[in-house]
């Protein structure tokens, strides 16, 4: 590694919200958000750029996001729709769960009551929904093609980058997770992670993502892509078919919602987190939360067990819609009754929920784009941990996801593995209306934080009245599976002793484990964004 990586624990931000007077792009990596703007700046729309900035990631930071994960949307077009997509795929047709407890128990050398879903391996690649995601994207909301929108990334992917501190911090990890030779050889230089400033090309992808570009999405679900990716997994003891690949479909979907302070807040329905966002949101509107000091320890509180309150809820009930019925947690009346359990000292009887679907600090990548004709999107790509499964499909160079590692083998489980199913997915686009003519996209990323994230960045919005940057920027808390309230040193060093003094186990964590942020918004033709140096945050405009 070079003596210049960066210190990813401490940031401090002088930064303002940006303006631009045609469109602005919000992610995490400086080199997607001007592919972003590159589309906007040829006549592309937001979801052209969404798209555009999405494929970028994938090779500028493919340690979170690719081909091979997940695509989620939550959207307000020009002409005043509001929306979401879900482009997630689900287990295998032959992944039941009695024999992935036998093959993970042959494979671990354990008896087959003692197996249980593993982090990484073939048995958590679930069906890939990005590349349909993409172009579902493009076909219904798009000014441009999907070949226009792929040029960037493919111009990076061939002619190649240099890497950033915090992606080339992030790729130590495919060194010791990458097995075969065709996933060290897609993504590993001489056998190791590039270091910082390192130009590198991803030749593999690059073919693959030209692929996509000439003949579009289903180059990956039919075919020798599909074969490959296929045949990856079934050469790793998984179950996936060619046959799952092809039968797979992106959905666009209603969004779920509710009004906070004034400002209705847009979140996505199961199977991911916006009804734990909307629920902690309710709760805390029953108690209270809301003060007028940012991050005092009594408003800390309140959001704290409003937080906890919803995720016990969330983990118990969550899952793939189309296999359990889900009550409605994003109601007035379900926050009323749970406001009840809620009072001056930590309530240490209500737990997280599920401790184990390896969900709880797994990263992601979000770009949030407004353009000046009203098109608003939250755009979330996800492999779930860094490089996924650790598999990557033959000489496709597409690294596949692990999102089944949130799965269970335990048959009362409510995110138990089924055949065909969808599992407990932790990616949050979200949208805030705060007028007619005024609307955001913006999102918080990283595991279980992400819900918690939304919360408090719309907090500082309404309740304190904060710029955007400003609200990104502020100190942050968040429970964890184990109990605990962790919280930045910022804010510990305020407040964390009130917080021990109300019952919570306070633990300071460093600044990057409280996840990166987005935010774009179009407000009557005034266009503005705000990001943040958790990551390599960047907001471009044009």
């Amino acid at each position: 590694m070079s003596d210049h990586t960066p210190d990813l624990d401490r940031f401090t931000s002088r930064r303002s919200t940006v303006y631009a007077p045609n469109g602005v792009v919000a992610t995490s990596q400086p080199l997607a958000a001007q592919a972003g703007v590159e589309i906007l700046s040829n006549g592309g729309n937001a979801f052209d750029a969404a798209v555009a900035t999405a494929a970028a990631l994938n090779v500028v930071e493919p340690t979170s996001t690719g081909l091979g994960g997940d695509v989620f949307a939550c959207y307000r077009t020009a002409d005043g729709e509001v929306g979401a997509m879900r482009s997630c795929g689900g287990a295998p047709a032959d992944a039941t769960r009695n024999r992935v407890r036998k093959a993970v128990a042959a494979e671990e050398g354990v008896p087959i009551y003692e197996a249980t879903m593993p982090e990484t391996g073939a048995h958590t690649v679930t069906v890939p929904g990005t590349a349909r995601g993409w172009e579902a994207t493009i076909d219904r909301f798009g000014s441009r093609s999907l070949r226009d929108v792929l040029q960037p990334a493919i111009h990076y992917a061939t002619a190649g980058y240099p890497v950033t501190e915090v992606v080339a911090a992030q790729w130590q990890h495919g060194e010791d997770l990458f097995e075969s030779d065709h996933a060290r050889d897609a993504y590993l230089f001489e056998g190791s992670a590039p270091t910082v400033g390192q130009m590198v090309t991803l030749p593999k992808l690059g073919r693959t993502l030209e692929r996509v570009a000439e003949e579009g999405a289903d180059v990956v679900y039919e075919g020798d892509v599909a074969a490959a990716i296929a045949d990856e997994v079934q050469s790793n003891g998984g179950f996936l078919t060619t046959d799952d690949m092809a039968a797979f479909e992106p959905e666009f979907v209603d969004p779920v919602s509710t009004t906070y302070g004034g400002v209705e807040v847009y979140e996505l329905p199961p199977n991911n987190q916006g009804l734990i966002a909307l629920e902690a949101l309710n709760v805390a509107d029953e108690i209270d939360a809301g003060d007028p000091s940012v991050g005092s320890s009594e408003s800390v509180h309140r959001f704290a067990e409003a937080m906890k309150v919803a995720f016990h809820d969330g983990h118990r009930y969550i899952t793939d819609p189309d296999y359990e019925e889900i009550p409605p947690l994003a109601s007035r009346e379900w926050a009323a009754k749970r406001a009840e359990e809620i009072g001056p000292e930590a309530n240490h009887d209500v737990t997280f929920g599920v401790p184990d679907a390896h969900a709880e600090d797994a990263d992601t990548v979000l770009c949030c784009v407004a353009d000046a004709a009203g098109n608003v999107v939250s755009f979330i790509n996800s492999r779930f941990a860094g490089f996924g499964s650790g598999l990557v499909a033959g000489d496709t160079g597409i690294a596949l996801q692990n999102r089944g590692a949130s799965f269970s083998l335990e048959d009362d489980h409510p995110n138990r593995l089924e055949p065909g199913k969808r599992p407990f997915h932790t990616l949050v686009p979200g949208l805030l209306e705060f007028d007619t003519d005024d609307w955001a996209a913006f999102g918080v990323m990283g595991g279980y934080m992400q819900p918690q994230g939304h919360v408090q960045v719309v907090s500082n919005l309404v309740d304190h009245g904060l710029p955007a940057q400003a609200a990104l920027d502020a100190p942050r808390w968040r429970y964890r599976e184990d109990g605990t309230l962790a919280v930045e040193e910022r804010l510990a060093s305020r407040i964390g002793a009130k917080l021990a003094r109300k019952g919570h186990d306070v633990r300071v964590l460093p600044a990057s484990m409280f996840g990166g942020a987005q935010f774009a918004r179009w407000n009557d033709g005034t266009l503005s964004g705000a990001t943040e140096p958790r990551k390599d945050g960047q907001v471009a405009g044009y």
